[in-house]
């Protein structure tokens, strides 16, 4: 006779729960809400008066197996991780680390120039950078006294 645990159970169970409120607290910040993606590689974004940037942690993921594009207003970043395969598969003890297609989706605000826009990955971090258009940039407004 063995002892049965709760523990690997509910563990699953809170990994499932997490995905769950992730997908629904993402969905809620303004991001159409898909699920054609195997995961979702976590974002960064932060502004100032020139552009909008977009960090993607995306590491051991080939550049190659990345897709950027801007269409309709929305930044479109998919791809894929692949499963490292050199005959160790069999001795992970586990894999946390999701794998398989991923697509994140943007909506830009209208102040962005998407013929600007330029990203480049670096230490497994995708950065992209879209400027914002010179009308858009805050200017200061001189007072004349009458």
């Amino acid at each position: 006779m063995s002892r049965w645990s709760p523990w690997p159970e509910l563990r699953a169970m809170q990994e499932r729960m997490d995905r769950l409120l992730e997908m629904s607290r993402e969905r809620s910040a303004g991001e159409p809400f898909t699920q054609e993606g195997g995961w979702q590689p976590a974002a960064d974004i932060y502004e100032d008066e020139r552009e909008v940037v977009i960090k993607l942690d995306l590491s051991e993921v080939e550049q190659e197996d990345i897709d950027v594009r801007i269409e309709e207003g929305a930044l479109i970043v998919q791809g894929v991780r692949h499963l490292e395969r050199e005959g160790r598969q069999a001795s992970y003890q586990r894999i946390e680390r999701e794998h398989g297609p991923f697509r994140r989706v943007f909506t830009l605000p209208a102040s962005v120039d998407p013929d600007r826009a330029g990203a480049h990955c670096d230490r497994g971090v995708l950065k992209i950078v879209l400027p914002k258009k010179p009308d858009a940039q805050p200017r200061q407004i001189e007072i004349s006294v009458a």
